[in-house]
């Protein structure tokens, strides 16, 4: 199907500046765009495509070997006499979410390399993506094992198979794109380091930029080729602009200047290594050809540093990416005085409006392609209004901005009377490390890192007959299995004669991700200003952990004589962590409430996750109120968890001088454990364990003496 042509897309200017730099200059690392859904960026990145330089390729060869340049070690090589080769244009390869290692890296065919000792090896995606654009939506729902394979394979730029003896190793060069929506979890830190720039989308608020957006998708749907017909003298110009700039990217200067602004504003933003400074200088370089010049100005550094900076500032998953402008631009002018070749013609806040910004778009995102209209304001060729850019600060807010949650409500145990408003209590200190809570006994869900579970990596325990399509190689059983019937197979000499029955494969022990759903009691018992804090404290910290451990997380509340589902599970740890921030406090405690709602929850998860086993953390003193007998109802609904083999933990958050236990009893009652807030330290774990030690040590030397 004919591709929606890049130019007409809307109000996308930095989306779309953001893969052209990347057009011109592959080696800035690619691009992650972070955005809602529905704002364009699939059809963004798969319009890129047609506007890429075709490739030199050696005939025949399945790895796209340059023939210029081919890699020796191919193995569909050597490559000796590849000539001139021939032309194909550039591959735009996407990794499905769920792919398999195999369909990442390739596939050896083991019956052949057991009996024949040939590599007969079918290449996978990342060979297909050689010399192309990889592009992986929803890239942060990728499976880890999957992510650790395009971190090897970005870093290196070459991929490896490495199997039973048997070794491939082809070259794996390409623009890494992928797009992701925030709500649904958060990239791991190698991964988001490894894109070398970063955008941030959204839906437009301007009702004539939705208008425009909405009809031109109608006239696409309706007549595609002719659709792209009309954008074709615009797409023509474009991919001639960009053969353009890299022509002339070679001889484009990086001055003492612009590299001292540079490393200046690493430093100040507090980034972390060195690899930011790289691709801010790859950026500039690659914004000044794309303008025409051979020289980098301070506007091209400022521009650089909008794209491949937020994403390396986090310090926690739970900060939103961003930067701070005027502080850049102040760092971009302390610095600006250090140019030896002469004053940079536009200031800090050049870009846009300077001499060399021929297009009006957002934060120095000059020299975009036309979107409908002219940039002298004129009547657009095609009668299309001239739509009006946003602004990344406004996307950046939009974006940024936490859910909105219900109006608090005050401390006062009587549901019918009023209550003052009151501030949600803010999380007390920073989150620590939390101790490891897990599910007893061994799972099969997603790859994670909490509970025990079969899993495609880790220590190999036995093995067992392919279920479907082969996994790991078992070679001992293998060999074993296929022993006894050599004779009658008619081995000849000493090779060992394998047929597909005899293949077995490992099983293997790992780790998996859990669901974890907090109850947290939020009634008026909890209210007190600092002891919600330290519980929110404690829920953040756990959080954390649930982040690092893959897990999917969900939170139910209950207060004032009610629960609600607070946060369905997601796999947005940070989505949680905005809802703890503004939870509300006051009123009753229906601990049986929150119970059976969390009950109902965890229930339709198994319908729709069933690998998945869940973990329940109930956060609470234990106290229950309203309604007839509390207490009794609110044991009834941990029995009826207990019943269903739900995983739970207590975290006892009694306080005072006197202490009723009553958190331990519902432990009890779910059959689980029971903690306090102190005890939910990891370090406190490990003096726990170090005490005990000492002591028992103590015992010994006494009773040795």
């Amino acid at each position: 199907m004919t591709p929606y042509p890049f130019t007409a897309l809307v109000g996308q200017a930095d989306l779309q500046l953001s893969l052209l730099l990347n057009a011109v200059s592959p080696a800035i690392g690619g691009v992650l765009v972070r955005g809602e859904k529905g704002t364009a960026k699939s059809t963004a990145v798969r319009a890129l495509t047609t506007l890429l330089p075709g490739v030199d390729v050696v005939p025949g060869c399945r790895f796209s070997c340059d023939p210029a340049t081919p890699d020796p070690a191919c193995p569909d090589g050597p490559h000796e006499d590849a000539g001139a080769g021939e032309s194909r244009p550039a591959r735009m390869v996407e990794l499905p979410v769920g792919a398999s290692e195999d369909r990442l890296v390739g596939a050896l065919d083991i019956e052949r390399a057991l009996s024949e000792g040939v590599k007969a090896f079918e290449p996978g995606l990342l060979a297909d993506a050689h010399r192309g654009v990889l592009y992986v939506d929803e890239v942060n729902l990728l499976h880890d094992h999957l992510v650790d394979l395009l971190l090897d394979a970005a870093a290196m730029g070459a991929s490896y198979v490495e199997r039973e003896g048997v070794s491939v190793r082809h070259a794996s060069r390409f623009l890494l794109v992928g797009t992701m929506n925030p709500e649904e979890g958060e990239l791991r830190p190698q991964l988001l380091d490894r894109f070398g720039l970063t955008v941030e989308v959204a839906a437009s608020r301007e009702t004539d930029q939705r208008v425009e957006v909405v009809r031109r998708r109608l006239a696409y749907d309706d007549d595609p080729e002719g659709f792209a017909a009309r954008w074709a003298d615009d797409e023509r110009e474009l991919c001639e602009r960009i053969a353009a700039a890299r022509s002339l990217l070679p001889r484009v200067r990086l001055g003492d200047a612009a590299l001292r602004q540079i490393a200046a504003t690493c430093a100040a933003f507090e980034v972390d290594g060195m690899r930011a400074d790289l691709v801010m200088a790859r950026t500039a370089t690659a914004m000044a050809a794309w303008e025409g010049r051979t020289r980098v100005e301070s506007a091209d550094v400022r521009q650089a540093a909008l794209l491949a900076l937020p994403h390396r500032r986090r310090r926690n998953p739970f900060d939103a990416p961003g930067l701070d402008e005027d502080k850049l631009d102040r760092t971009l002018e302390e610095n600006s005085d250090q140019d030896e070749d002469g004053p940079q013609p536009d200031g800090p806040d050049g870009g846009p409006d300077g001499p060399d910004g021929p297009d009006g778009g957002p934060e120095g995102g000059g020299g975009l392609p036309p979107q409908g209209a002219p940039q002298d304001g004129a009547q657009a060729p095609r009668d299309e209004p001239s739509i009006p850019e946003q602004t990344q600060p406004e996307r950046s807010e939009e974006a940024a901005a936490p859910p909105s949650a219900e109006s608090t409500a005050g401390g006062a145990p009587d549901p019918g009377a009023p209550a003052p408003p009151q501030q949600a209590a803010a999380p007390a200190g920073e989150p620590f490390k939390a101790r490891a809570l897990t599910v007893p006994g061994l799972g099969e869900g997603a790859a994670g890192r909490r509970s025990r579970a079969r899993t495609a990596h880790g220590r190999t325990t036995g093995a067992r007959r392919p279920q479907g399509a082969l996994g790991k190689l078992h070679l001992a059983a293998t060999v074993q299995a296929a022993a006894p019937y050599q004779h009658a197979r008619g081995r000849r000499g000493s090779g060992l004669v394998v047929r597909r029955d005899d293949l077995r494969e490992a099983v293997r022990e790992g780790r998996e991700g859990n669901l974890v759903l907090f109850v947290v009691d939020a009634s008026g018992s909890m209210a007190a200003r600092q002891r919600m804090s330290a519980v929110k404290g404690a829920v953040l910290s756990l959080l954390l952990d649930a982040y690092q451990r893959r897990d999917k997380v969900g939170m139910v509340t209950f207060r004032r004589g009610e629960a609600e589902v607070a946060l369905p599970p997601t796999s947005s740890v940070d989505a949680a962590a905005a809802r703890l921030e503004s939870l509300p406090t006051g009123g009753r405690t229906p601990l049986a409430a929150g119970l059976l709602r969390a009950r109902e929850v965890l229930r339709v998860e198994r319908l729709r996750d069933p690998a998945r086993r869940p973990l329940l953390v109930t956060v609470t003193d234990g106290r229950a109120t309203g309604g007839p007998e509390p207490l009794v109802r609110s044991r009834q609904a941990a029995r009826l968890l207990a019943a269903d083999g739900t995983a739970s933990v207590v975290v006892d958050c009694e306080a005072g001088q006197v202490r009723l236990g009553l958190a331990r009893e519902l432990a009890a009652e779910l059959g689980g454990s029971a903690v306090t807030l102190d005890e939910l330290r990891a370090d406190a774990v490990t003096e726990l364990v170090r005490s005990t030690t000492d002591a028992r040590n103590a015992g010994h030397a006494g009773r040795a003496a």
